[in-house]
């Protein structure tokens, strides 16, 4: 019996020893997000990777502030900051129902609680002009003048582009994922439609008119951004650096957009 005991203590103490021994000799080394492990037994090395996965926290502060929707108001500048244009007056537009939608369909961060963001969207404007403007454009020249003879309730001139921004992201990540954010930087664009759509009365019944053209709008647009919120929640505004029309044709005209953004 006493045989037994001693064995059965020396075979426990022999195996903790063992696995004891077998920590000292376990070397764990991390590279990114990935971790590697390098274990001696009896002069045999022994290696392994292990994924390191990001924690739920770690995830939210890769999370860029891009993708969502966007809307806002537009009003025209000129190149003063101000409103008002005295030899141009059509270009006084109407802020309250010239409206952007941003459609931010793909982002990418390149960082975490500090990192840049670019990504993907579309742009879609409207321009809506105060009185009943009729645009004349041709290769030299852009102006408008007023039809005495229809009266429009809507007169707007919309535009479509394909944007990609280049932001400076900043966020803050609290428990439950929700944290503020701060993104800041460039938007470039580029025109892919253009048109003019009128809705009017005439003789006392109403029509339409939608004409597709340029109307001397740039090929390319390049916006100064900033973007804040909280969580799914924020607001923007942008400001283009680039004239919305040729100045060739036309005076310089500079829209700024502030509003209201849901992050998807």
């Amino acid at each position: 019996m006493k045989r037994i005991v001693i064995l059965s203590v020396l075979l426990i103490s022999s195996t903790a020893f063992a696995q004891r021994e077998e920590k000292k000799d376990t070397t764990r080394i991390n590279v990114g997000d990935t971790e590697i492990i390098v274990i001696s037994h009896n002069d045999k090395a022994v290696i392994d990777t292990i994924d390191a996965a990001p924690t739920e926290a770690e995830k939210e502060k890769i999370k860029a502030h891009w993708a969502g929707l966007d809307m806002g108001f537009t009003a025209l500048m000129n190149p003063d900051f101000g409103t008002s244009f005295t030899d141009h007056p059509y270009w006084e537009n109407d802020p309250g129902r010239s409206m952007t939608w941003n459609l931010n369909l793909f982002e990418q961060k390149f960082g975490r609680t500090i990192g840049f963001t670019t990504g993907m969207g579309f742009s879609f404007t409207q321009t809506a002009f105060k009185d009943n403007y009729l645009l004349v454009y041709s290769a030299d020249t852009l102006y408008a003048e007023i039809d005495s003879v229809n009266t429009y309730s809507k007169n707007k001139l919309r535009a479509t582009y394909l944007t990609v921004p280049l932001l400076l992201d900043i966020c803050s990540v609290k428990k439950g994922g929700d944290g503020f954010y701060l993104a800041a930087g460039v938007v470039g664009g580029v025109r892919i439609s253009s048109r003019i759509k009128r809705i009017g009365e005439l003789d006392g019944k109403e029509f339409r008119q939608e004409e597709k053209g340029v109307y001397g709008l740039n090929a390319f647009r390049l916006d100064a951004t900033i973007r804040t919120g909280y969580d799914n929640w924020g607001a923007f505004a942008s400001y283009n650096l680039m004239p919305l029309f040729e100045t060739s044709k036309t005076v310089a005209v500079y829209p700024l957009t502030v509003g209201l953004t849901l992050n998807f």
